[in-house]
């Protein structure tokens, strides 16, 4: 009995594919620009530009950022779904070279529309809320971080296509892909890491202050040494042992938990003390 050769994939399953690229691209864009400006450089918050009640509090500047993590988790949760759906298009010729240019072009369009509606249209944030002038800062990170990789992206993918049937022996960036990109997000919710003397440092953002009481009496707060508080009493310090779980403080009224870095980028409480 003759064996016929599989079909090809649809035009829906190709679209698919192509889709799912630019949404893992632009999740991995925004958080990449979340992690490293937001928690590691301090840089600024997602409103930080906004000093005007009730955005003139650390409160709601960490709960912005909070929401737009899950925001980016949920584009990239949607992406890697349309992956799955179009694996049949993975092993096509160029599906590799297709992919990798749609992931660039999602992750330097994210810094393209950060840059245009974020930073200029509707005044969120800049690059740098403590250095000027800010334009430079957010012309220069467009030009590492935004255009090499639209305009790449852009390029190979004008003289690549998802064509015809048979296959090749691609699809592993498309099995890296949907492998890492969950990875990346995971790492983002682990627990923050031990300190040289064995603690963790914690950040816990409360819903209101009151709570505050109910969460220094409870039981993990015993063992817990207060390093900082800001003056609304909503936005804690908690030095904790490494073998605590953080996240038991959603039990005790918080509405946010993180590391250190998540208690305010530098510049942001520089610009709101003066």
């Amino acid at each position: 009995m003759p064996l016929h050769p599989p079909h090809p994939p649809d035009a829906a399953s190709r679209r698919r594919f192509l889709r799912a690229g630019l949404l893992t691209g632009f999740a991995a864009g925004g958080l990449f620009d979340g992690i490293l400006l937001h928690q590691v450089l301090q840089w600024h918050h997602l409103l930080s530009a906004l000093q005007r009640p009730p955005f003139d509090e650390l409160r709601t500047q960490l709960l912005a950022d909070g929401l737009f993590h899950v925001l980016m988790y949920l584009i990239g949760a949607w992406g890697l779904v349309q992956l799955a759906r179009s694996r049949g298009v993975w092993n096509l010729p160029d599906a590799n070279g297709c992919l990798a240019a749609q992931l660039a072009i999602g992750f330097g369009a994210w810094q393209l529309v950060d840059a245009l509606l974020s930073h200029w249209l509707l005044g969120l944030h800049r690059i740098r809320t403590d250095a000027g002038p800010p334009l430079l800062w957010d012309l220069g990170w467009l030009a590492v971080f935004g255009l090499p990789f639209l305009l790449g992206g852009l390029l190979a993918r004008r003289r690549l296509r998802l064509h015809g049937g048979g296959s090749s022996r691609g699809g592993s960036l498309a099995a890296w892909t949907a492998l890492l990109l969950p990875l990346a997000m995971l790492a983002a919710a682990l627990p923050p890491p031990v300190n040289a003397d064995g603690t963790r440092t914690v950040a816990v953002v409360l819903r209101d202050a009151r709570d505050a009481v109910a969460m220094l009496e409870a039981a993990p707060a015993r063992e817990a040494r207060v390093v900082w508080n800001d003056d609304s009493g909503t936005v804690w310090l908690l030095e904790v042992g490494a073998a605590s779980r953080p996240w038991q403080w959603y039990r005790h009224g918080a509405l946010l938990v993180g590391g250190a870095t998540g208690a305010g980028c530098a510049g942001w409480l520089r610009s709101a003390s003066s």
